[in-house]
């Protein structure tokens, strides 16, 4: 597989160079979208010309922008939300629960702005791309993780060029990060919902609030397929902790 396109920002850059990070920013972070010329950032552009801010700081300023912020932080569910914010930032899918618990909480607790700077401010940002390279997609080589899960959950989010990111608004990992399960790398084959044939989950989760009255340890739930999603985010909302989710055969 070929190395991925590196672009990197010199102080010594020409304009069509800087043109073309620009370009590069926009395709990675908005998720390989079609900007119109009045959705983009003429202010954040032209400081990233006269070099008084970094790629990262261009970076910052796309992820918080109107445009990042109404595709995926309004219109898609939590899950995808964040499993997004690990690709356009990250270049990466998430590792595990607690990574996409953590970023969940953050931004329910602390706010939509918080939650892209923990991304664009982590240690792992800095190793990766520092001040002035463009993100890319890291995930494609295996090397690139620290579990090799997360090279097939890579190929879950990122279907190829002509994909837009926007287009998909429910998670396509939530069920492999939840189960911590291998993500297989083939066409979607999911069944009919209603149809009788929808596969079933058992989803044990302790500590939720909404089970507070009873006082019970641990509770299970009987989800089907298509439920995952909003019952996961259910259990987080009110601080339910994800024991297990097994396949009901």
């Amino acid at each position: 597989m070929a190395s991925p396109t590196i672009l990197e920002l010199w102080p010594n850059s020409g304009l069509d160079e800087v043109q073309t990070v620009v370009r590069a920013v926009y395709k990675q972070v908005l998720g390989n979208p079609h900007v119109m010329e009045s959705e983009r950032l003429v202010t954040a552009e032209s400081q990233l010309c006269d070099r008084s801010i970094s790629v990262r700081d261009f970076v910052r300023a796309v992820a918080k922008s109107e445009f990042y912020r109404t595709r995926y932080f309004e219109s898609c569910a939590p899950y995808r939300f964040v499993e997004l914010n690990f690709l356009h930032l990250l270049g990466r899918a998430p590792q595990d629960q607690r990574e996409v618990s953590e970023h969940i909480v953050r931004c329910v607790a602390e706010g939509y702005d918080a939650e892209i700077d923990s991304y664009i401010d982590s240690a792992e940002y800095q190793a990766a791309f520092g001040d002035n390279i463009v993100p890319y997609y890291r995930g494609r080589s295996s090397a690139a993780n620290a579990k090799q899960v997360g090279y097939n959950r890579m190929f879950a989010l990122d279907r190829g060029p002509a994909q837009v990111d926007s287009a998909v608004k429910s998670s396509q990992l939530v069920y492999a990060v939840a189960a911590n399960a291998p993500t297989a790398i083939k066409p979607s084959s999911a069944t009919v919902i209603g149809s009788g044939t929808e596969k079933r989950f058992k989803i044990v989760v302790s500590g939720s609030k909404f089970d507070g009255p009873r006082r019970v340890s641990k509770t299970e739930y009987i989800v089907p397929a298509s439920k995952m999603t909003p019952q996961i985010q259910r259990i987080h909302r009110t601080s339910g902790k994800i024991v297990s989710i097994t396949e009901i055969v």
